[in-house]
């Protein structure tokens, strides 16, 4: 066996009582539907503090779909949308985060996978800052957002309206508000075997 020393680097989790993942998508070419997923994880590893160190992995239970109606619901889980059958997680994959910009603001790019697709995407991120809650815990908060045209990865499902246009528009807006809980230190150092590929996050 041969000894590797990766390095020691901060661990945080997703607060998921107090973080989301929403999206929403116009409508009838004249409002939005908006909805989110009730389970997702991650797993985030830094250097320290600094965020534009962050190591993310992030994935989504695609059934835990909501968008405040049943019926819609179901059909978003179909064959005609995200067939969750086949296709049961989405998971967003990122190791570049550019350094801000004079607003606070974050571009930082990663690999997007649905639907068996993976492309790589940038998503704009706003750093909150750091506190300590009540009971001791040290969180910090972000809020993230960005655009993506749906028929990039497949979900290409649409209708055509009397009117003309269609019934749900191409592009979906993303929108995370993410608190994450500051686990401590890890020590990243792996016992590897010659020749050994592993993927550490």
């Amino acid at each position: 066996m041969k000894t590797t020393n990766v390095s020691t680097k901060t661990k945080w989790s997703m607060d998921q009582a107090h973080s989301e993942i929403s999206f929403k998508v116009r409508h009838l070419m004249i409002a939005h539907v908006k909805g989110g997923f009730r389970k997702f994880d991650a797993s985030i590893y830094t250097s320290g503090k600094d965020f534009t160190t962050a190591e993310i992995d992030l994935w989504i239970d695609v059934a835990s779909i909501n968008t405040g109606d049943e019926k819609r619901d179901e059909h978003l889980v179909s064959k005609d949308f995200f067939d969750v059958e086949h296709h049961k997680q989405i998971s967003f994959v990122s190791r570049s985060i550019e350094k801000k910009d004079p607003d606070g603001n974050h571009d930082f790019w990663g690999e997007f996978t649905m639907m068996g697709v993976t492309k790589n995407i940038k998503l704009n991120i706003l750093f909150g800052g750091i506190a300590i809650d009540p009971w001791g815990h040290e969180k910090a908060g972000f809020t993230i957002s960005g655009k993506i045209n749906r028929s990039d990865w497949g979900l290409t499902w649409n209708t055509t309206l009397e009117t003309g246009g269609l019934m749900v528009s191409d592009e979906v807006d993303i929108l995370c508000e993410v608190e994450l809980l500051n686990i401590g230190q890890t020590d990243l150092n792996m016992q590897l075997e010659p020749a050994a590929v592993l993927k550490l996050s």
